[in-house]
C-alpha cells in the first residue's frame, strides 16, 4: 500500500516537473521572436541595424564592464536580467521608436498587454518573477533599473555616434530630443 502511495506521488511530481519544462521550451521558442524586432540603431559598420536580441546582448555587457560607475551599488546579475527581458512584449508591441511620439501615445497600453501574455506563457513563480522584471523596468525607481535606463539609452546613442548619426539624420531627430530622451540619465549615473 504504502509504495502504492509513495509511486502516486512521484508521477504527480513527475508529470508536474514535465509540463514546467514543456511551458519553458515554449517560452524559449516564444521569444525567439525577439531576433526578429527590428530597430531604428544601425550597428557600428553602418549597413544594416541592429534588431532587439542583439540590444539586450550589448547592453548586458555594458552593464557587466559599466556597473561601476553607478551613482549607487547595483545588483548587476539583477539589473542585466532586466535588460535582457524588458524589450520581450516588443514581440507583441512592436519596437517603438525613441523619436516616434505619435507611437508612445500607445506604447504603454500595448506593451502591457503584451508582457500578460508573454509572461504569462511561464509557470506562474517564473512569470511573476520576469512581469516585475519589467515592471520594475517601466517604473525607474530602483538603482538598477535606473541603471538600466542608462544603458537602454546610452547603447543606441554610442552605436549612433558610431555611425555619424545615420539613423538620426534618416529620422531627422535634432539634438534636443536626444539631450530630452537622456535628460534621466544623470539618475543613474552621472558620470556616463
Amino acid at each position: 500500500m504504502l509504495k502504492v502511495i509513495i509511486d502516486k506521488e512521484y508521477l504527480v511530481h513527475e508529470r508536474g516537473r514535465k509540463k514546467k519544462l514543456d511551458q519553458l521550451f515554449s517560452f524559449f521558442r516564444e521569444i525567439d521572436k525577439e531576433k526578429f524586432i527590428g530597430r531604428q540603431t544601425y550597428l557600428t559598420d553602418a549597413k544594416r541595424k541592429e534588431n532587439d536580441a542583439e540590444h539586450a546582448w550589448h547592453m548586458a555587457v555594458m552593464t557587466l564592464l559599466l556597473s561601476e560607475y553607478s551613482n549607487e551599488e547595483i545588483d548587476v546579475l539583477h539589473t542585466i536580467s532586466m535588460l535582457l527581458i524588458h524589450d520581450l512584449v516588443e514581440i507583441d508591441a512592436g519596437d517603438t521608436y525613441a523619436y516616434d511620439e505619435e507611437g508612445k501615445k500607445t506604447q504603454t497600453q500595448r506593451e502591457r498587454k503584451a508582457a500578460d501574455r508573454i509572461y504569462g506563457l511561464l509557470p506562474e513563480k517564473q512569470g511573476r518573477k520576469l512581469y516585475d522584471l519589467w515592471q520594475e523596468f517601466e517604473e525607474r525607481k530602483t538603482p538598477e533599473a535606473k541603471f538600466a535606463r542608462v544603458m537602454d539609452n546610452l547603447q543606441p546613442m554610442m552605436l549612433n555616434a558610431a555611425t555619424d548619426g545615420k539613423a538620426w539624420e534618416e529620422h531627422q531627430v535634432e539634438l534636443n530630443q536626444i539631450l530630452k530622451r537622456n535628460e534621466h540619465t544623470p539618475e543613474g549615473s552621472k558620470l556616463l
